[in-house]
């Protein structure tokens, strides 16, 4: 069994790799450029220490071009940055890492409001640009929630089933779908995937406070959501964290506990796997966990 693993957008003790963001009053063109390439140098920074640290799986932050899918900046961002962007996507392929992103909780092709949905293809389109931007494959993915209910989850699901035929072909051959802690359980997102035969993410705390069926174990549900992926999508992605005690059901902990960590990995299946760690101090747990599934193996 291969298995990366990795952390999401920041990096603890990492020197300038902070990525910045604007309010919208103050998105002038000279300003937008100035946090672009302010932007930039931080991923490139973070995609530096990745190689370093031997991190083969990463998720970009969404932010990193201010304001990327609203008219409010109407820079050609692509064109003007585009080598630099190739530079950063070369270092990405040569070793062998694997980048996501993941759209907020604003970007929702399932909303009743059909301004909303535009609005979510175009942060869609964004997403999907700068990684094509990076010169990446489609296995270099999207990851995106279901969204909301509005009181008729069978409508809602049919919904985003429609609205996904309305992504262009770049954005669909990109997108994942992810079980989320409140709406929509493993099995809702699986049934949706075996009508729009898109890849499923499984959340493992996700699936933990919202769950697909009471008596599945995780090695079940990733087993079911392993079918949902093809060769040309890359090794199934799975995002992995712990319950943060004394908080509110699926808040992420602060770091991972690793004999747990450990323990979840020898009930699984034995397959190659992609596993996302969504923990407070990021890249450290990402580290601690490499180490851990290292003494495993030797």
């Amino acid at each position: 069994m291969v298995l990366r693993i990795g952390y999401a957008c920041l990096a603890i003790g990492v020197p300038h790799t902070k990525m910045k963001r604007c309010l919208m009053k103050n998105a002038t063109v000279p300003r937008l450029m100035e946090l672009t390439w302010h932007n930039l140098n931080a991923l490139e920074n973070l995609v530096n220490y990745n190689i370093r640290t031997g991190i083969q799986l990463f998720r970009i932050s969404s932010n990193l071009i201010p304001f990327g899918s609203s008219p409010v900046n109407q820079l050609p961002w692509w064109d003007m940055y585009s080598s630099w962007l190739q530079t950063i996507g070369h270092k990405i392929k040569a070793s062998n890492m694997r980048v996501s992103m993941h759209p907020g909780q604003y970007t929702v092709i399932n909303s009743y409001n059909d301004d909303i949905v535009q609005r979510s293809i175009d942060d869609l389109n964004y997403h999907a640009r700068v990684l094509d931007c990076l010169g990446l494959g489609p296995e270099h993915k999207l990851i995106l929630h279901i969204g909301g209910v509005y009181d008729n989850k069978q409508a809602a699901m049919d919904r985003f089933i429609a609205n996904y035929g309305r992504l262009p072909k770049g954005v669909r051959d990109r997108l994942v779908i992810e079980n989320d802690d409140k709406s929509y359980t493993t099995g809702d997102v699986l049934a949706i995937s075996e009508k729009i035969h898109i890849p499923v993410v499984y959340d493992t705390l996700h699936n933990l406070v919202n769950p697909g069926q009471v008596g599945k174990n995780d090695a079940e549900w990733i087993a079911s959501c392993q079918r949902t992926w093809h060769i040309w999508d890359g090794p199934q992605k799975l995002h992995y964290s712990q319950q943060a005690p004394g908080k509110p059901p699926g808040a992420h902990c602060d770091s991972i506990a690793v004999g747990e960590f450990v323990h979840f990995i020898n009930t699984i299946e034995h397959q190659d796997l992609d596993i996302m760690i969504e923990v407070k101090d990021k890249n450290l747990s990402a580290v601690k966990c490499m180490a851990a599934i290292n003494m495993l193996n030797s």
